[in-house]
């Protein structure tokens, strides 16, 4: 009796993740609200600087094309480094380039998003190795999902948070929080994070070379996956930038109650990547292929639940829990291919992210410009969706063909 409990007990606390991924969670939360934040504060950053609106726009840009082309090559630059070291170099340039530009000018500002976009890139990289170098490999997905969620806490909490915060110390003061969490979670790093990596079962993935990395890059499957990611994100993407305006030109919700709404979205995108990661390490193409089934499904439904208040939020919620389902797989799918030398195919698939999102404009500009409704990018990212279903099935085709 006696052995079986404890062998129950030990089951249980080897089903536990170490802290240092979620210490790498929260860290990606600091980093990742300033992402969020800037659009909340948009006009009153123009009004300041004395710029148009459309100049503060650049701003967003900035940091995206920072985290796109900056990613790859700090993943190159610091895989000699220690992890620890490499993500506390991240943090404090990151930390470093947002003070900076809270101190400057427009055009100092817009240089220092663009170095910030590239630090946190580069951490969002290294510590998604990091995770899964601290947990056995059947749980690559679950880590991962947990660093991501990170992000989802950022845009449910952290951005609406810093906005808030900003109406009261102007709009510099969200963004020096954010400079004190990333300080926080550095110093958290320093003391939570080993150099080496600490799972003896993980060797392979201590210390990979360039030509590794460079040969892992050369991967066909993994050009594949990383469509996935700028479609998939893409798809859900291009509903969130325009939910806001939907909800009050098409639903006629009361002002008050469309943050409420956006919530549920960021709240079903926690589940999601919980469920995801759960599900992802032992059948990733089964969450890869439900996510991008389901958010095709619900985004074409938006256009008719958009039209009343009681379908609109449930339809948000589901369409937040679809949708980062996929990411914990798409995290699972790369480290299972790039498995000898992770962190370049980590910090491409951040930048593929990232591309997702960027892209978003144009597709919304495209329908809209056209006299369009606003549902109309609901159409587009069920159809953006629904093209990433056969690269799915295809990757899941030649996992099966594998000996």
């Amino acid at each position: 009796m006696t052995g079986t409990t404890t062998e129950t007990s030990r089951k249980s606390t080897s089903s536990r993740l170490p802290a240092g991924v979620y210490l790498l969670g929260f860290c990606l939360f600091a980093m990742g609200s300033a992402e969020f934040l800037l659009a909340g504060v948009l006009p009153a950053v123009a009004t300041d600087l004395d710029v148009s609106l459309s100049s503060a726009g650049y701003l967003i840009t900035a940091f995206a094309l920072g985290v796109v082309i900056g990613g790859p090559p700090f993943a190159v630059l610091s895989l000699h480094w220690p992890r620890r070291t490499a993500l506390m170099t991240a943090q404090g340039v990151f930390a470093a380039s947002v003070a900076a530009g809270l101190l400057g000018d427009y055009t100092v500002l817009l240089l220092t998003r663009a170095v910030a976009g590239v630090a946190y890139a580069g951490f969002f990289a290294v510590a998604t190795v990091t995770a899964i170098s601290l947990v056995p490999p059947d749980r690559n997905a679950r880590a991962s999902g947990v660093v991501i969620s990170g992000l989802s806490i950022a845009m449910v909490a952290g951005g609406p948070t810093g906005t808030l915060m900003s109406h009261f110390t102007q709009w510099r003061g969200g963004f020096w929080a954010v400079v004190a969490l990333t300080v926080v979670g550095l110093l958290g790093c320093l003391l939570a994070i080993p150099n080496a990596s600490p799972n003896p079962g993980r060797a392979s993935i201590a210390k990979p070379t360039v030509s590794q990395e460079l040969a892992n890059i050369r991967n066909p499957r993994l050009w594949g996956i990383w469509a996935i990611t700028i479609l998939t994100t893409a798809a859900y993407m291009i509903t969130y930038n325009y939910l806001a305006a939907m909800l009050a030109d098409v639903t006629r919700l009361l002002e008050a109650w469309i943050p409420a709404v956006l919530a549920l979205f960021g709240i079903g995108a926690f589940i999601g990547l919980s469920v995801g990661g759960r599900i992802s390490d032992r059948r990733p193409h089964a969450a890869l292929l439900s996510g991008a089934v389901a958010t095709a499904v619900l985004s074409a439904g938006l256009v008719l639940a958009i039209q009343q208040s009681w379908a609109a939020a449930p339809t948000v919620f589901l369409l937040g829990i679809a949708a980062f389902v996929l990411n914990p797989a798409i995290y699972g799918r790369v480290f299972a291919l790039a498995a000898h030398a992770p962190t370049l195919a980590g910090a491409t698939t951040v930048s593929a992210f990232q591309l997702g999102i960027s892209i978003t404009p144009a597709l919304a500009g495209i329908v809209l410009t056209q006299g369009a409704g606003l549902t109309a990018v609901c159409v587009v990212g069920a159809v953006i969706a629904a093209s990433a279903i056969p690269l799915i099935l295809f990757d899941r085709a030649h996992e099966r063909r594998r000996p």
